[in-house]
């Protein structure tokens, strides 16, 4: 099992357990965290935006032009932003800090 630490806008930590190859957005919706996934991983929506600590987030291979385009919709977006359903944890991420924004906003959806 792998590790997770998902941090809450309002600065709570929540722990989180998921099985390699497991997507990141699964394992925050399985935590209760607000990530909607509202496309259900198909990188038409930005609902599912996390940063990732900065820590953390070299170990990530690099996002695709189309998650960065996706990324441009977002709110709340820092340098070390990536979408959610995009990550597919493994052994080296294992430990791996991610917080939740404090609001999403999905541009396509208005």
């Amino acid at each position: 099992m792998l590790n997770v630490l998902f941090v809450t806008a309002d600065g709570s930590k929540v722990p989180a357990q998921a099985e390699p190859g497991a997507r990141l957005l699964e394992v925050g919706q399985n935590a209760g965290m607000p990530l909607e996934g509202t496309c259900e991983g198909q990188m038409a929506c930005s609902t599912c935006h996390v940063i990732i600590a900065p820590d953390w987030f070299d170990k990530l291979p690099p996002a695709s032009m189309e998650e960065e385009d996706m990324l441009d919709l977002a709110a709340g977006v820092a340098r070390t932003s990536r979408l959610s359903c995009q990550i597919e944890l493994t052994d080296a991420l294992d430990g791996i800090e991610v917080r939740i924004p404090g609001m999403s906003h999905d541009m396509q959806i208005g």
